[in-house]
């Protein structure tokens, strides 16, 4: 591949399915069945306790921050606020959106809508967006949710840890859906059935936003955007970081998620904040394993994987060098040693990729 067509209507999009890249058996380590089927045994307990946690956490900094404004002491408040607003939400829509948070259905439903909200994600869409994600994990033409395409951009990969390129897609993507249509993209994964939820549910999010901003306009402050909008611009920060180094730099066009994906050991407050998605590789192998099982998913497997990386700084050092490589050499990507414990890296749909490793 010369040149990469991440467009889903392109050409690499036939490609993938021609090649047998698209919806393709993925590696899995073994694990016998009455062990895996405990591991993906949910529970409410730990995403309530979680839950209580974060939703009160944003009432009580929303709260200060409000009765400090507008002075300079309420900004540690509203920056707290928006990391939980802006990048827990992204996490929350994500795991919520599996299913595998709580054990009850209408509390995974409740959260994942307030998430999708605050993150500016339709929730109908990215359902689907997600399921295709998992089916084609970083396969060219075929994932929609590919945070750093080849070449990489580094002044819009710079500018989103401050949420203004995929702010402004997502409001875009609401208005659009909001008068009725959906982005042709969309159209390839989200069923017709479900496109007049999308609809709906864009129209409400757009009456909920002019009315926070006619309100603003009224008062004559941007307080009632501090508290709904804005937090995604300034709090987005947290969810890019620790997202950038899910895929980033590693290999594309695999079926291997050892190969594409990467296991980052955090410390507790960004754990809290990321749902332990940083046990990504795990994540992907098994996304019916609730979040606060995969630590333990983790030892059980690790033998058969990549080593974690161990920080997240060691994460970017990693990851920043192979990206600026990819300006010059689109094939490059970072081939992660496995332990002599595990299994080799199934190779059979992308010999060429390995090779493109070594170089």
């Amino acid at each position: 591949m010369t040149h990469r067509d991440y467009s889903l209507l392109g050409a690499d999009a036939a490609r993938a399915m021609d090649t047998g890249l698209a919806a393709a058996e993925w590696y899995h380590t073994d694990i016998p069945r009455k062990e895996m089927k405990a591991l993906m045994a949910r529970e409410d307990g730990p995403a309530i306790r979680d839950s209580v946690i974060l939703f009160g956490c944003m009432i009580l900094f929303a709260g200060v921050g409000i009765a400090l404004w507008p002075s300079l002491w309420s900004a540690p408040f509203w920056l707290a606020y928006g990391v939980l607003y802006g990048s827990a939400m992204d996490s929350r829509w994500h795991e919520c959106g599996h299913g595998t948070a709580f054990r009850t259905g209408r509390y995974n439903d409740i959260v994942y809508q307030i998430a999708c909200f605050c993150i500016v994600r339709n929730p109908v869409t990215w359902r689907w967006s997600h399921a295709r994600h998992h089916t084609d994990t970083v396969i060219v033409g075929r994932d929609p949710e590919i945070a750093i395409m080849r070449p990489p951009v580094f002044f819009k990969l710079i500018a989103n840890f401050f949420g203004l390129f995929d702010m402004w897609a997502g409001m875009g993507r609401m208005l659009l859906n909001a008068s009725g249509r959906l982005d042709p993209e969309e159209a390839t994964f989200i069923p017709d059935s479900e496109k007049p939820k999308v609809v709906r549910v864009a129209r409400i999010w757009t009456a909920i936003y002019a009315a926070t901003i006619l309100l603003a306009l009224w008062m004559g402050s941007i307080l009632p955007l501090m508290v709904i909008g804005l937090p995604r611009l300034y709090g987005a920060w947290h969810h890019v970081m620790t997202g950038l180094l899910q895929h980033g730099g590693l290999a594309d066009n695999v079926i291997d998620h050892r190969l594409n994906s990467r296991t980052v050991l955090m410390n507790p407050v960004s754990r809290f904040i990321y749902w332990n998605m940083n046990y990504h590789v795990e994540h992907h192998m098994f996304p019916m394993v609730p979040y606060h099982r995969l630590p333990e998913l983790h030892e059980r497997i690790k033998d058969d994987l990549p080593a974690p990386t161990p920080s997240i700084i060691a994460g970017f050092r990693e990851m920043w060098p192979a990206l600026k490589r990819q300006l010059a050499n689109e094939e490059y990507f970072i081939q992660r040693a496995l332990p002599p414990t595990a299994r080799p890296y199934k190779v059979g749909l992308h010999e060429a990729q390995m090779q493109g490793a070594a170089e």
